[in-house]
């Protein structure tokens, strides 16, 4: 049974070299990628930065230890951090690497917008909505005005990429969240730009109130206001994305497997705080955070609420825990067979697919390969939500995804 959960990257790069025999692209899994990187250059935070913190920028250098011939890019109080990983689509698994790379030797598509599109074509998308990559090591920053001033300028420079193609290049903004004013001035500006989202750390920049304060209310109004969703990636917490400098228990593979747990505590936090109740058509999207383990966490969370809240004096909520996260939180996945045996569990029109192109967890470019597997015996209609039209709708995206009917019929 293990052995049917998944079919490996490593099994589908041994079958034949993808180089001189691409994958075929079938018209039934043309998708929309709902999460997809860049990976910024150093202009990408100095073009645009506050003069304030010009000279400070997040920039690369050769590695000093001669004895590892890589990059690293380098944060103002954070240190320097490896990067080949951030482009190592296609990759065999045991080529993968922190000990060499750097831009030289990643795809450009990850930093010039002239050959994403060719990136895109190779792996049959239509379009990708793009997230940062050095931006989610930067939520971690402990300097919340620093973190402002970088993905503002961020902001802008993501603005600047996706003017590339307006209709296949789809930009999320960031915020520090360094207080609920800032975060909807960041929002706002974040809307002018023209970006479909706005992507928060895990932890607020504001060490005194957590996202569920009554603070942050007037944000998630603003978002519903500006329909812009709110997303939550990743790697973006305080602790979650150090574990490559300080393996957990477990160590580092142990550590990369719990990665999604931070998400799941945002989510419990903006049920149970009661966010979801208060702002009833507000959305947030859980991204790279996998679905396979959803039907169960709402399960418990029912359980907790009815079985619990008595003597843990929590007040009747309008509805249970697993209607508010069915109808609010979004969830992308790329590799993930056990969500689409167990969409019947939980709200398929919640659920958006990706390759996370060109970070190391990429389906890139295999995702046509790998969807044949996963998506069988899915109904047509099921397909069409996952892989475009939820993501489409969600963004609201200008793209053109009909697919026909003979198409899916398979």
């Amino acid at each position: 049974m293990s052995g049917n959960f998944s079919l490996q990257y490593e099994d589908v790069a041994s079958s034949a070299d993808w180089r001189d025999n691409p994958v075929e692209l079938k018209p039934e899994f043309m998708a929309i990628s709902a999460d997809s990187h860049v990976t910024e250059p150093p202009e990408a935070y100095s073009r645009y930065i506050d003069p304030k913190f010009r000279g400070q920028t997040p920039h690369v250098v050769d590695n000093p230890d001669t004895s590892i011939n890589n990059q690293l890019y380098m944060v103002e109080g954070m240190g320097g951090f490896p990067f080949h990983t951030a482009a190592a689509a296609g990759m065999r698994p045991q080529d993968i690497s922190l000990e060499r790379g750097g831009f030289a030797t990643m795809p450009q598509a990850g930093w010039d917008p002239k050959h994403r599109i060719a990136a895109q074509d190779q792996d049959g998308m239509l379009a990708e909505v793009l997230y940062p990559t050095l931006g989610m090591i930067l939520c971690g920053h402990p300097d919340a005005d620093y973190k402002t001033a970088c993905f503002r300028a961020y902001n802008q420079w993501i603005r600047d990429y996706c003017a590339e193609d307006p209709k296949r290049l789809y930009g999320v903004g960031q915020t520090a969240a360094r207080s609920p004013r800032d975060t909807i001035e960041d929002l706002m500006q974040i809307k002018e730009l023209g970006l479909k989202s706005v992507m928060m750390p895990a932890d607020p920049g504001c060490d005194d109130m957590d996202y569920d304060h009554p603070e942050f209310d007037a944000v998630w109004k603003t978002s519903v206001e500006l329909e812009l969703p709110i997303s939550f990636h990743i790697l973006t917490g305080k602790v979650s994305g150090q574990f490559v400098a300080k393996p957990p228990r477990g160590g580092k593979l142990a550590g990369f497997n719990s990665i999604m747990r931070d998400l799941q505590d945002i989510t419990g936090m903006f049920i149970f705080g009661r966010v979801f109740e208060r702002h009833p058509d507000l959305r947030i999207v859980l991204v790279e955070s996998d679905a396979g383990w959803v039907p169960h966490f709402m399960s418990r969370m029912d359980h907790i609420y009815k079985r619990h809240r008595f003597w843990m004096k929590s007040a009747d909520m309008a509805k249970l825990p697993s209607e508010y996260f069915s109808e609010h939180v979004y969830l992308t996945f790329q590799d993930d067979w056990v969500a689409l045996q167990t969409t019947h569990m939980m709200n398929p029109d919640r659920l958006m697919w990706a390759n996370d192109y060109p970070h190391s967890d990429s389906t890139w470019p295999w995702s046509h390969e790998i969807l044949g597997h996963h998506l069988k015996g899915l109904p047509a209609r099921q397909i069409d939500r996952i892989l475009r039209e939820n993501v489409k709708e969600l963004y609201k995206l200008d793209v053109e995804t009909r697919v026909s009917e003979a198409a899916v019929a398979h």
